[in-house]
């Protein structure tokens, strides 16, 4: 089992034919997504490699049975293309395009409010069940299939660190999401952790938060009264100085809040395993779920 994505989730790719949209699309391919259709208007008719474009989302998805959605569009245009994917029905939209505007973002999540469709993103490295569907930029290998550990994270290269140190260590994965680091996205940590509470082959989950916002609170504070699975946690930017946008458009320590030091306290509070030292956070997850 897993969350979210399996080896059957039918995906489209919005900005196909880009330079980002043609590569990514093949990395997707080769670690054995069903890719099955791309979206660039104006070049509905033409083929990358043999993945088939369409001009629309709509057309797509009729065509081609997709439920998920991939979207890799320069920013100006990202709002509009989760817009679409929205009113095509797309069940799970993985926006990977960093840099939207915060207001067109604003309007998506109001849009998202009223609809079915599920938004991972924006500025994310995507969703991955190892050895059976990956939509993103995440590096293949370094996952392991199986599980039996969940990973979610708000930064995506600390992902990446964080499965290949649970990979050396022995512990296979059963699904890893980024959720991204901008202020407004979609799914969130409370989502996430719901999920992997009810998937019956996630025994435990590693939680990467970071400076800036409250989600890590609130998240420990749902983990404290629900949560059934042990949790190991880690919080980048401990050394981040105030009033600095540390990389994420959202990692922003201002007016005192959203410091590294009240999202630990947080999550020590309520029962979750704290990694202060990433270097060791392998260990300590064979330690905790051993």
């Amino acid at each position: 089992m897993s969350i979210l994505v399996n080896s059957q989730t039918r995906v489209l790719v919005q900005g196909i034919t880009g330079k980002e949209g043609q590569f990514h699309t093949q990395q997707c391919i080769e670690y054995g997504t069903q890719v099955v259709a791309g979206v660039t208007p104006g070049k509905g008719g033409q083929f990358m490699d043999e993945v088939p474009v369409f001009n629309t989302v709509r057309e797509a998805r009729e065509k081609t049975g997709a439920n998920a959605s991939m979207i890799l569009v320069p920013p100006p245009f990202a709002a509009d293309a989760i817009l679409e994917a929205i009113d095509a029905e797309v069940e799970l939209i993985v926006c990977i395009t960093e840099g939207i505007p915060v207001m067109d973002m604003l309007k998506v999540k109001n849009y998202l409010a009223m609809k079915n469709s599920r938004l991972i993103g924006p500025n994310c490295p995507g969703i991955i069940t190892p050895g059976e569907c990956k939509i993103g930029i995440m590096p293949g290998p370094i996952h392991t299939p199986g599980g039996p550990v969940g990973v979610v994270s708000r930064s995506g290269t600390l992902t990446y660190e964080v499965v290949h140190q649970l990979t050396e260590v022995g512990l296979g994965q059963t699904t890893c999401i980024g959720i991204g680091g901008d202020p407004v996205n979609g799914t969130g940590f409370l989502d996430c952790l719901k999920a992997f509470n009810e998937d019956p082959d996630t025994e435990a989950v590693v939680m990467v938060g970071e400076i800036g916002g409250n989600a890590e609170e609130e998240a420990s504070s749902w983990i404290k009264e629900n949560m059934k699975k042990p949790v190991v946690g880690f919080i980048a930017g401990v050394t981040a100085p105030p009033g600095r946008r540390m990389g994420h458009a959202g990692a922003i320590v201002s007016g005192g809040q959203g410091t590294a030091e009240a999202k630990i306290a947080a999550m020590q509070e309520s029962g979750l395993y704290v990694c202060e030292d990433l270097g060791s956070l392998g260990r300590l997850c064979k330690e905790v779920f051993s």
